[in-house]
């Protein structure tokens, strides 16, 4: 069963082909069990993109090698997490009604704080690979760990929380998952972490789970809940909260 949930996970959460056969069984109300596979999506994701990063380093350099990861990561998720970060940042910043908010979040155009939020973490995630490059040489468990960091994190603004909307795909995890199942996640991410990054990982974890705490808080209080669109934001920015906290 617990293959199955990851399989069904990866197939919700990237653009990672996944045989029928693979998740067969698995309903879309089910998915709420996979919670506890998120570190492990995470962690394939981030091994995947850290391998082009590795590609790409010894003839781009490191900036277009850290660019090539943040395109990779896009790519491998549909730019799914990107384009909740930019919905929630316009909804957020537009310093509207609570109601407001999430009609302007529920719109596909991209405005100006989403667009603002985009560049600033792209930016931002190249320039803090590119330095942690130069400082450590395992790069690859290095990104794999922060996709690791940033997916078990977002667990927070799903347990203990309400759906901000009457429906939506948020709603198949947002205020379902309970406390043994958050427990879990952010246990298989922490070992994770602790496995990939032994000197720095699991510190650097801690950080982006109180932060990630913290988000969830103002949210909650901004939006009255949560939505998929802060999910996606609270996994962008966990990962970059993440790759930030080993620069220290």
């Amino acid at each position: 069963m617990i293959v199955r949930l990851f399989f069904a996970t990866l197939q919700f959460m990237s653009r990672i082909p996944v045989r029928a056969r693979w998740a067969d069984g698995i309903e879309t109300h089910q998915y709420v069990r996979g919670i506890v596979t998120f570190p492990f999506v995470g962690l394939l994701l981030g091994a995947i993109a850290g391998v082009v990063f590795t590609l790409l380093q010894p003839w781009a350099g490191l900036p277009l090698a850290a660019m090539g990861y943040v395109l990779a990561l896009a790519l491998l998720t549909g730019g799914f997490h990107l384009d909740g970060l930019a919905d929630t940042c316009d909804g957020v910043f537009s310093a509207r009604t609570r109601d407001r908010m999430l009609e302007i979040m529920r719109d596909s155009r991209l405005g100006t704080h989403g667009g603002l939020a985009l560049i600033f973490v792209i930016v931002t995630k190249v320039l803090v690979v590119s330095e942690l490059a130069l400082r450590d040489g395992n790069m690859l468990a290095v990104l794999a760990a922060a996709s690791v960091a940033g997916r078990s994190a977002c667990v927070l603004l799903m347990y203990n929380h309400k759906y901000a909307r009457e429906k939506g795909l948020g709603n198949l995890f947002i205020g379902k998952v309970t406390g043994t199942q958050a427990l879990l996640t952010l246990v298989g991410g922490a070992v994770l972490c602790t496995v990939l990054l032994p000197t720095s990982g699991l510190l650097a974890l801690a950080i982006t789970i109180l932060a990630m705490y913290g988000l969830g808080l103002m949210l909650k209080r901004t939006l009255g809940g949560q939505t998929g669109d802060t999910l996606g934001a609270a996994i962008e920015l966990g990962e970059l909260v993440f790759l930030l906290a080993l620069l220290r």
